[in-house]
């Protein structure tokens, strides 16, 4: 079977994406974290020294470009990291295949955080660029690399989704272990929260991966998919329904340190060309996506 590279593999998506190619692929990943697999070796994508020797070993057709620096949030304390992360280790990794000459077809995972605050809704993929913190510049910047090499690379832009094993940092997956942990006693029955108000399109990973695994098998070199479900919720809405989920009282108090500055009212994207020419379809509802947050953090709340 032919191999492929996943960078970020030990991370939220990582481990969705191996699971839907594994069986046609022979899957390796990179990622700054060690792991207890031997197709995964521990490497920094700003050590191009380390990077080029293991994207030499493994020889790949594909590169599905994950790793990064991925907080709204954190990016505004950290500017010059995020650009780091995002920019120049995308710079390295294209640097390396270009040396190589092995010119595998690429999967760039960037972000629905490019567009800053929509002028027309749904947002389409010729939205104009105007993003508002520095994780979202970063991704611009990261797309811009493109014009520098010569590869077979798309582009996701991937608005929020969420699922089962997600870092507490994200809003759902903060629900979810705040009313575990609530449930199974652990802290007190009040929930803090950041802005309820913002709507967000969001889907479930298990869907995003399969729709990056089909824009890799179908998407038109150079170009950009909006990878989204098309539907926008308020977080309050959504925090609505986990709260449904549980039978414990719960009171639900702001917390000024979750929120975020320059937070945009909404994001709502168009999937049409997604659709078109990849024939992604979102199967996994918002209930289940949540219940599945909620179980995940219940699993493991002791």
């Amino acid at each position: 079977m032919p191999n492929v590279l996943i960078t970020g593999i030990s991370g939220f998506v990582g481990p969705f994406l191996k699971k839907v190619l594994e069986g046609r692929y022979n899957v390796h990943g990179i990622d700054q974290k060690t792991a207890n697999d031997k197709n995964v070796y521990q490497v920094d994508l700003l050590d191009i020294k380390s990077l080029e020797d293991i994207v030499k070993k493994i020889n790949p057709v594909q590169i599905y470009h994950l790793a990064g620096f991925s907080s709204v949030k954190e990016s505004f304390d950290n500017p010059q990291l995020v650009y780091d992360i995002n920019v120049t280790g995308t710079e390295h990794l294209f640097n390396v295949a270009m040396k190589l000459r092995i010119k595998p077809k690429v999967l760039l995972v960037s972000s629905a955080e490019v567009y800053g605050k929509p002028n027309h809704l749904p947002i389409t993929e010729q939205h104009s660029l105007a993003p508002l913190n520095p994780y979202g510049e970063s991704r611009v910047n990261q797309e811009k690399l493109l014009k520098s090499f010569n590869l077979p690379v798309c582009i996701a832009r991937s608005f929020n989704h969420s699922g089962p094993g997600q870092s507490p940092a994200f809003v759902l997956s903060s629900f979810g272990k705040q009313i575990a942990e609530i449930e199974k006693k652990i802290i007190k029955p009040i929930m803090y929260v950041g802005n309820l108000e913002a709507k967000r399109d969001f889907s479930d990973v298990r869907d995003v991966v399969n729709a990056y695994s089909l824009i890799m098998k179908k998407g038109k070199v150079g170009e950009v998919y909006n990878v989204c479900s098309g539907e926008a919720y308020t977080v309050s809405d959504l925090l609505k329904k986990m709260l449904s989920m549980s039978k414990s009282e719960i009171v639900v108090e702001k917390d000024s340190k979750r929120m975020r500055p320059s937070d945009i009212p909404i994001l709502q994207g168009d999937r049409s060309k997604l659709e078109k020419d990849t024939g992604s379809v979102f199967r996994i509802s918002i209930d289940k996506m949540l219940k599945d947050i909620l179980d995940f953090w219940r699993d493991r709340t002791i």
